[in-house]
C-alpha cells in the first residue's frame, strides 16, 4: 500500500470536483471549489474521521468496498479507479463479471438526473449505484447486498418480500421478464462459470423459475411499466426506461411517474425522506 501517494491522489481529486457535479449545493459562504471531506464521507458512506486518515495517510489498507465507495463518491474514472486500487494495494476489479464498478459516466448522469429515480445496474441485475431519489423509492440503499440476493433475479424468486412490492396481478409478467433478461445474458456471457452458476442455484431453489426458464424467452429489457406498492405513499405507476451501454455489461434505469397520481405520490415521498422507514423494508424491485 502507498501511503502517501494514495493520501495525495485522494486529496486532488477530492480537491478538483465542484459540488455541483455531485448534486451538492455550493451555497456563498464556502471557501473552496472543490469538495469538503465531510461530503466525500457522506457519499462514500463512511466518517469523516476515516477521510481524514486517508487523506494524512495514517490509515489501514481500505477494503475493495470502500475503495469503490470512494471511486463512486470522487466520480473517477475507469483509469482513476483502477489506479486507486493499485495504490490501496489491492488489484483492480474486473473489466467483466460481479466485481465491477457503476462506470464514472454513468454515475455523472445519475447526479444530472436530480429528483428523478435512476440506478445503475450490471447486466446481471446487480444495483452498482442509485442516486437519492431511487433510495427514497426503492426503500432503501440496495448497492451493499452481498452473495446471490445482490441479484434482482435472486431475491424475486427466492425472498417473498421481493415481490410483495408490486400487486400480485403483475407477478407474472415481473418474472417472465427477469427471466427472458436472464437468458439474454447467458447467451453474451456464453461459458462465464458466474453466469452459470447463478442460473443452477436459481434451478435448485424456484419450482416457478425452473417453469419459465424451461420455456426459452429471451429479451433484453427495455422499457417497461409497473406498479410499486410502497410503504408509505401506496400505489405509484412508473414508467421505466432503460438505457444499455455498447456492450451490454451495464445498465441506467431511469423511474418517471406514469400519471399525475403517481407524479403527486413522488413529490410526497421527497418531502417525506429517508426516515422512519418501517423495519425490514426491501423496496420494490428494479428491473
Amino acid at each position: 500500500m502507498q501511503r502517501d501517494q494514495l493520501a495525495d491522489f485522494l486529496r486532488h481529486r477530492r480537491e478538483g470536483i465542484r459540488p455541483a457535479e455531485v448534486g451538492i449545493p455550493e451555497g456563498p459562504r464556502r471557501r473552496t471549489t472543490g469538495l469538503r471531506r465531510e461530503e466525500v464521507a457522506m457519499l462514500a458512506g463512511m466518517s469523516v474521521d476515516y477521510v481524514v486518515r486517508l487523506e494524512q495517510g495514517r490509515s489501514s489498507q481500505p477494503s475493495t468496498q470502500l475503495l469503490g465507495a470512494l471511486a463512486r463518491a470522487l466520480r473517477l474514472s475507469d483509469d482513476e479507479r483502477d489506479y486507486l486500487f493499485h495504490l490501496a494495494g489491492h488489484r483492480p476489479p474486473p473489466a467483466d463479471g460481479v466485481a465491477r464498478l457503476a462506470r464514472a459516466g454513468l454515475v455523472r448522469m445519475l447526479d444530472l438526473l436530480g429528483d428523478t429515480p435512476a440506478l445503475v445496474l450490471s447486466d446481471l441485475g446487480e444495483i452498482l449505484a442509485q442516486n437519492r431519489a431511487s433510495v427514497l423509492l426503492m426503500g432503501g440503499d440496495h448497492t451493499g447486498l452481498s452473495g446471490d440476493r445482490r441479484y434482482v433475479v435472486y431475491r424475486w424468486f427466492t425472498d417473498p418480500a421481493a415481490r410483495a412490492v408490486h400487486p400480485p396481478e403483475e407477478h407474472e409478467h415481473q418474472a417472465r421478464q427477469l427471466v427472458a433478461d436472464l437468458r439474454a445474458a447467458v447467451g453474451r456471457r456464453h461459458g462465464d462459470p458466474t453466469v452459470a452458476g447463478l442460473v443452477d442455484r436459481l434451478l435448485a431453489a424456484s419450482a416457478d423459475f425452473r417453469r419459465l426458464w424451461a420455456e426459452h424467452e429471451v429479451a433484453v429489457r427495455r422499457a417497461d411499466r409497473k406498479t410499486m406498492l410502497h410503504p408509505r405513499v401506496g400505489r405509484l405507476r412508473m414508467d421505466c426506461e432503460t438505457l444499455v451501454t455498447p456492450d451490454q455489461g451495464q445498465q441506467l434505469l431511469v423511474l418517471t411517474p406514469a400519471d399525475a397520481e403517481a407524479r403527486e405520490r413522488l413529490e410526497l415521498l421527497r418531502v417525506l425522506g429517508v426516515e422512519e422507514f418501517p423495519t425490514g423494508a426491501r423496496g420494490p424491485s428494479t428491473r
